[in-house]
C-alpha cells in the first residue's frame, strides 16, 4: 500500500518541446496533474525532473502550476543530463532530504528515463511504484515493454487513482472530499 507519510511523488521529464511526440500526450498530462494534485490533497510531497532542459524545455506549464501550488517560492524542477534520475546527485539528495521509503513515478519517456529511474531506485532499494496510466513514449510499445521490464524487476504497478485512494485510505474527511470534487 501506497502510504501518505512514506510516499514521494516523482514526475520525470514531462517537457514542452518532447511533448507533442509522445504517445497521447494530452491524456498524459491530464493524468500526471490529477497525479500531482491528489499528492498535494493527500499531504505528500513531489518532484520534478527535466532532461537537458536547454534542449527539450521546461516542465509543462500546468504540471508547474499544480507542483508549485504549496510552495511556489522554493520549488524548482531538477535538472539532469543522465536518463536515470539516480545517476544525478542532487536528485538523490533531494530524496535523501524529504526522507520517503516509498518513490512513485510518472512521466516520459517510460522505456528511457522512467525505466532506467525505476531500476535504480529498486537496486538502491526503495519500494517502487509506477503509475501506469500516468507515464507514456514517443511509441507505445516501448510502454509495454517497459512495464514489462519494471514488474520484472520488482517495480509495483498502480494507477492515478489507486495511488491517491491508498494514501487517503478513508472516505469523510477533507482530504477525500477535495480528491473526490477532483475526479468528478
Amino acid at each position: 500500500m501506497i502510504r501518505k507519510d512514506d510516499a514521494l511523488l516523482v514526475v520525470i521529464d514531462v517537457q514542452e518541446k518532447l511533448l507533442p511526440h509522445i504517445a497521447e500526450h494530452e491524456r498524459v498530462t491530464a493524468q500526471i496533474q490529477k497525479l500531482i494534485d491528489g499528492f498535494l490533497i493527500a499531504g505528500a510531497p513531489a518532484l520534478a525532473t527535466e532532461q537537458y532542459r536547454k534542449g527539450l524545455g521546461p516542465t509543462h506549464p500546468a504540471l508547474i502550476d499544480s507542483l508549485t501550488r504549496n510552495h511556489p517560492e522554493s520549488f524548482a524542477p531538477i535538472e539532469k543530463m543522465t536518463f536515470g534520475c539516480c545517476a544525478h546527485p542532487p536528485f538523490l539528495e533531494a530524496i535523501e532530504r524529504l526522507g520517503r521509503s516509498q518513490v512513485v513515478l510518472s512521466g516520459i519517456e517510460a522505456h528511457v528515463c522512467v525505466l532506467q529511474t525505476a531500476l535504480q531506485l529498486r537496486a538502491l532499494g526503495r519500494e517502487t511504484y509506477i503509475v501506469a496510466d500516468a507515464i507514456s513514449s514517443r511509441d507505445p510499445r516501448n510502454v509495454e515493454i517497459a512495464l514489462r521490464r519494471m514488474e520484472q524487476e520488482g517495480v509495483r504497478w498502480t494507477s492515478v487513482e489507486m495511488s491517491v485512494f491508498e494514501m487517503l485510505h478513508e472516505s469523510g474527511t477533507p482530504a477525500f472530499k477535495a480528491w473526490s470534487q477532483r475526479i468528478r
